[in-house]
């Protein structure tokens, strides 16, 4: 990659150079790189001076929150002494249990798998590796929204049902499948929760819908992507997706799913209909990282929700206009700082999840679980048939070495007192402004 010629104060010359030469193209990461590669907000301390394959400046780093906390174990450890005394021994972290009810289900790992969507990335094989090692796992799966309404119904969701259950063994995990508008319209949850081929999942508790309200990829809009010529036609034809803008110079076009506009009612007239209609289905919401997300999650709970989905900021493939990449939404440690997870509830986060350290840091947060996405991806891209185990196998390990040097053994009983600053707020304080006289 090369690295941009900047002007005095550091403008970004190329990055607007980029923009005469390719127009409402360059808006977006690289069109042509859409489906087969992962993008998202760049962590504290990236080189922002980078590029992309267009040419154009990468968008500057963000503050991590998330990263930034430390994990900071006492020096006396009660639990521990209790622990000696119920064991008969000196526990270690392979006392940790890591079994965790995430939503309604019975998970073995504090762990599930983000949705894969509609794209290449995460379509056809890759997807279909990916749920098959879930449910060897036994844990949760999600499958994300416009699924039908691109693909079809058998070709690609039911295949990656149909896997998940085959692997599955001992009852753990489940599938939690997304709704769009645009799902609504092709009736997904209707298909499913009939098919025979989920009657064993949704028999015995482990099939789940998600009612989606955004992603932190593009927090306030619905799923966008970029088709060609041909496909455009297509979509067109079908009257399933709006399409956006011609991306010039090679006249590709926005596929623009209907963003969804909620309120609190709907929301809540949302989850009756969906408890009233599929009884056996767990329901689940997922939110993006609003500034009222406090209120938005205790309105799903209310509402009888057995599980929020909360995005950061950083969560999504994150293919998405590059302003919203690094300037919209909130970050994860703040959505989770923020929301009051009631007693017996799940709350899951997503959002740069790949090893222990983030992952128990979101926990002492108040989070449940969390959730693999891109990892999962790059896991499984690896090895189809052992990425995603492998990976999840190095997290649970990296989580029971922290838990116990916390001085617990299990992930439910951290908290924030097992961090350093206490919450994320103490790092956003701002640094004391001199008042006396300039030197």
């Amino acid at each position: 990659m090369n690295t941009p010629s900047l002007t005095a104060g550091g403008f970004p010359e190329e990055a607007v150079r980029a923009r005469a030469r390719r127009g409402a193209a360059e808006v977006f990461p690289p069109a042509g790189a859409y489906g087969s590669a992962l993008f998202g907000a760049h962590p504290a301390g990236a080189v922002s001076t980078a590029t992309d394959p267009s040419g154009a400046a990468a968008p500057p780093a963000v503050l991590d929150e998330l990263d930034a906390l430390r994990l900071a174990p006492p020096v006396f450890m009660p639990r521990r002494l209790e622990k000696l005394i119920e064991l008969g021994r000196e526990p270690g972290h392979g006392d940790v249990d890591l079994r965790t009810g995430i939503g309604g289900f019975a998970s073995r790992l504090p762990v599930y798998l983000s949705a894969f969507g509609s794209t290449r990335a995460g379509s056809g094989d890759l997807a279909v590796a990916a749920a098959r090692q879930a449910g060897r796992l036994g844990i949760p799966m999600v499958i994300g929204e416009n699924m039908v309404p691109v693909h079809g119904y058998r070709s690609v969701l039911l295949a990656r049902v149909e896997a998940y259950t085959e692997a599955a063994d001992d009852g753990a995990g489940g599938v939690v499948v997304q709704q769009s508008t645009e799902d609504a319209d092709s009736e997904v949850w209707n298909l499913l929760y009939s098919d025979p081929a989920s009657r064993a999942l949704r028999d015995s508790g482990r099939l789940g819908f998600e009612l989606k309200i955004g992603q932190g990829a593009k927090p306030g809009l619905g799923g966008m992507t970029v088709v060609g010529a041909a496909e455009a036609e297509r979509l067109a034809a079908a009257g399933k997706f709006a399409l956006g803008e011609e991306l010039v110079p090679d006249g590709a076009r926005l596929r623009c799913a209907t963003p969804g506009t909620f309120t609190e009612e709907i929301v809540r007239q949302q989850l009756r209909f969906m408890r009233n209609n599929f009884p056996l289905a767990r329901t689940w919401v997922k939110f993006h990282p609003g500034r009222d997300i406090a209120t938005a999650a205790a309105t799903a709970w209310a509402a009888g929700a057995d599980a929020v989905t909360v995005d950061g900021a950083e969560g999504g493939t994150g293919w998405a206009p590059r302003v919203f990449l690094e300037g919209v939404g909130l970050p994860l440690a703040a959505c989770l700082d923020a929301v009051d997870r009631p007693e017996g509830a799940s709350l899951l986060a997503s959002g740069r999840m790949w090893e222990g350290g983030r992952a128990v840091r979101a926990l002492a947060l108040g989070a449940t679980a969390v959730g693999l996405g891109r990892a999962a991806l790059l896991a499984v891209d690896e090895d189809r048939e052992h990425g995603l185990s492998r990976l999840a196998e190095a997290l649970a390990l990296e989580v029971r070495l922290l838990v116990s040097a916390l001085g617990q053994y299990s992930p439910s009983a951290l908290s924030r007192a097992d961090l350093w600053p206490p919450a994320p707020a103490a790092l956003a304080t701002p640094p004391a402004v001199p008042t006396g006289p300039r030197p």
